[in-house]
This record gives structure tokens, sequence and C-alpha cells, in this order.
């Protein structure tokens, strides 16, 4: 199989999503923001990075709620949410899925009840205070329902450490902990704070990197990628800076080599096809 081929045939569905995201976004002016490898692709490459079959954006939890009406609203047939709130034992960030596509994961090929079309992921950007013992609170939190959603995709840990966290999981009750957990993670997005930081740490993104200064993503700029325009930060060279350090330079060649990392994709059938 061409690896090449196949990856530019699921970023060309990845970017069809992302056009019908953005254009809801403009049509009902809800900010959103290409983050992480995306916002790295759009100022590396003028688009996608070669080798990735993804696409990340950023919205905060008053504009997520407003694009979820929005959808809604629409009352159209090719597009979906999943999220955390509404599908069960699912805890990670939300997508927009494709329907009439494939990507079913290795780790979730068993869950016949989860929607597994191509999608683009929205990670939501919290605010909390500039106060770094609330701040460390919120980020152990944050790690707790990330290993949580790991071994939901029967992660295999890399060190003694976390297995033995790995193993504690099983004793805890953590459908009620995972609840509390996301109560606190947004206990202080709909609040007026003077003096506050973004963070993101449902991801493998350590304290530093996951926190984020205001300023960061403050009204956003277009930024071309592919064939189309995306909305980025004013700041996104700070922001990679921050984020990679050396965002121009380039990995190994071992790892720029393209793969789709589904066990099955196609951009043509539903994933109800493969899954019966």
């Amino acid at each position: 199989m061409d690896q090449k081929k196949s990856v530019r045939e699921v970023q060309e569905k990845i970017l069809e999503i992302m056009k019908y995201i953005d254009k809801v976004c403009r049509d009902n002016g809800i900010t959103y923001f290409i983050m992480g490898g995306t916002a790295l692709g759009a100022v590396r490459h003028g688009g996608f990075i070669p080798w990735d079959d993804d696409l990340d954006i950023f919205m905060t939890p008053v504009e997520y709620e407003k694009f979820k009406s929005a959808m809604e609203t629409q009352k159209q047939d090719r597009f979906v949410i999943q999220e955390w709130k509404t599908t069960p034992d699912y805890v990670e960030y939300a997508k927009v899925r494709m329907n009439g596509t494939t990507f079913i994961e290795e780790v979730f090929k068993d869950r016949k009840d989860l929607h597994q079309g191509i999608y683009v992921d929205i990670m939501i950007l919290h605010k909390c205070p500039n106060d770094e013992r609330i701040q460390k609170s919120l980020y152990k939190k944050c790690k707790y329902v990330t290993l949580y959603a790991l071994s939901q995709r029967n992660w295999k840990p890399k060190s003694a450490f976390q297995k033995m966290a790995l193993m504690a999981l099983k004793c805890l009750p953590n459908k009620w902990l995972v609840r509390k957990s996301y109560e606190a993670i947004y206990q202080y997005d709909y609040s007026t704070l003077d003096d506050y930081r973004y963070f993101y740490w449902i991801t493998p993104a350590k304290f530093k990197q996951g926190l984020f200064e205001p300023w960061m993503f403050e009204k956003p700029v277009e930024i071309p990628f592919e064939d189309t325009k995306l909305l980025c930060s004013k700041e996104i060279k700070k922001y990679l800076e921050y984020r990679y350090g050396d965002y121009m330079k380039l990995p190994s060649e071992e790892q720029q080599k393209a793969a789709v990392h589904a066990m099955i994709f196609d951009v043509n059938k539903d994933y109800t096809e493969y899954i019966k």
C-alpha cells in the first residue's frame, strides 16, 4: 500500500470536515484557533505536516457551546459531534466525525457503540487563576483524566511508575472521579478573572507546555492552509516557539515516514460496514 497516498486521502477528508467547521464558525461569530501540529504544519509546510493524519483546533468552553448549538440548528446529516459528556465510557477530547467514512483505531476496534468515522479534534482551552498552587492541582486532575483515557485505549505503560499507576486505577471509582475532575477543570471558565492563564493538559504535554498566557489566544487571524485559510493565533510563531522550541527544524527521516494510524480506514464507506 502506498502510505503517502493513503495519508493524503485521509488528509483530504479531514480538510473537508475542517472547512465545514470553519464555515459554521465564521457564519456564527465563533472563535477557534488551529493548534499543536496543525499550527506547526501551517507555518512550516503551508498545510498538513506531510506525514500526519490529524487536525486539531482549540475552542474555549463558551465558543464550543456556541459551536454545538450552531451545528444542531443546521440539521445536516454529514457530521456529528462526539464528546465525553454524551458518549458513554469516552473521556477524550471532542471530535467532529464524518458520516460515510471509516477510521477504526486499534484501541477502539471492539467499540461498536462508538462512531468511528474520520474526524477533526476539538481541544477545549480552559481558564485558571494565575496561582501556581491551583494550577498544579488542575494539572494533576488533567493527568488523571489523561491516564484513565489511556487505560480505556489499552495503552501500554513505558515505565514501572506508569504500570503501577495504571494498576491503581482498577481500585478507584473512576467514573465518579472523572466527573469530579472535569467539574474542577471547568470551574473557572465562566467566571470573571482579571489575572488568569489558559491551560490544556489532557495530553502528554508537561506543565509549562500546556499553560498559556492570554495574549497567545486573543483575536484570531487567517493563515493559509492547503487550498483554504483557517484561523490561528496572531502570535502563532511565538506560540510554536513556546510549545516546540526550534519549530522549523524537521524531525529525523524515520519520524517523517507517512502512515495512517488507523487499523482500518476508508474515505468512501461508512464505518458501520466494518463493525457489523
